[in-house]
């Protein structure tokens, strides 16, 4: 089965594994129909155990490949240039995006919510908050299958890309839930709420395309494309998931948490790649 992945075309594989990363999000969103609220703890353990696995992806998966695909291309000692500037401009997009697009953050009552000032409702401005995190997920997923075709391609790359993947949809299933369950809360229809929680990782497998699509068009871009992904995962931990898993008394289960995700995606990613 794996034999058979691998001979896609890397867009398609990105494609197949956004579609992976957003299908987990929907089953962590259909936890609505069985609960009727998120238990507060087990919602910032889940953000630590995120924050966790974004982390490790962010250097496993992106950053120590982005050096290496430098090296490879000539930059010498020059090889970290690429993965700075992309890591910072990776950061500054999404802090861009949260200057033009109004959202509120979980557990926020509307008069924080950030951005632009808006008319929309509450559930709107979580499921904005939402998706605009799932956005470097994506890029993420499609910069690592795109990276296989034209800067580092080999079979340990290709198996570090499947466990990026895995490791972004494990922490998806939670995310779903964290975002359905408060809009249902809320007084939306179990449907309502399920389709916004689902709706806001449709982004990723769009998102995995257009970065597979860039780094295989534009072969000189994949250092600064790695970083990149790297820099705008890093701005959503420690944005959003960090503080919110610490702001409601449960700090050591989230860090043990955090710790936890930590592992499982260094062991996903180094077993695999």
């Amino acid at each position: 089965m794996v034999e058979t992945f691998q001979a896609f075309h890397p867009v398609l594989q990105a494609l197949i594994a956004g579609l992976f990363t957003w299908g987990c999000t929907i089953f962590g969103s259909a936890f609505v129909f069985l609960f009727k609220e998120v238990n507060r703890k087990f919602l910032d353990s889940m953000n630590g155990f995120a924050a966790g696995v974004m982390i490790a992806a962010s250097f496993w998966s992106l950053l120590a490949p982005s050096i290496s695909s430098a090296e490879q291309n000539g930059y010498g000692l020059w090889s970290w240039v690429p993965a700075a500037v992309g890591f910072l401009f990776g950061g500054f997009f999404l802090r861009l995006l949260d200057v033009v697009i109004p959202h509120l953050h979980l557990g926020e009552s509307v008069e924080h919510a950030e951005g632009p000032k808006t008319s929309v409702s509450k559930n709107m401005l979580l499921f904005l908050a939402i998706t605009i995190h799932n956005i470097p997920e994506g890029l993420s997923v499609g910069v690592a299958f795109g990276a296989t075709a034209v800067g580092i391609a080999n079979g340990d790359a290709f198996l570090s890309a499947v466990g990026l993947a895995i490791g972004i949809g494990i922490q998806n299933i939670p995310e779903g839930s964290a975002l359905s369950m408060p809009i249902r809360a809320a007084g939306s229809s179990r449907w309502k709420a399920f389709n916004l929680g689902q709706l806001s990782a449709i982004v990723e497998p769009i998102a995995a395309v257009i970065g597979a699509f860039a780094v295989i068009s534009m072969f000189a871009i994949l250092p600064y494309a790695l970083a990149f992904a790297a820099g705008a995962m890093i701005f959503v931990v420690v944005e959003q998931l960090i503080p919110e898993s610490q702001t409601n008394g449960n700090n050591d289960i989230a860090t043990l948490s955090l710790m936890l995700g930590f592992t499982v995606m260094m062991i996903l990613d180094v077993a695999l790649g």
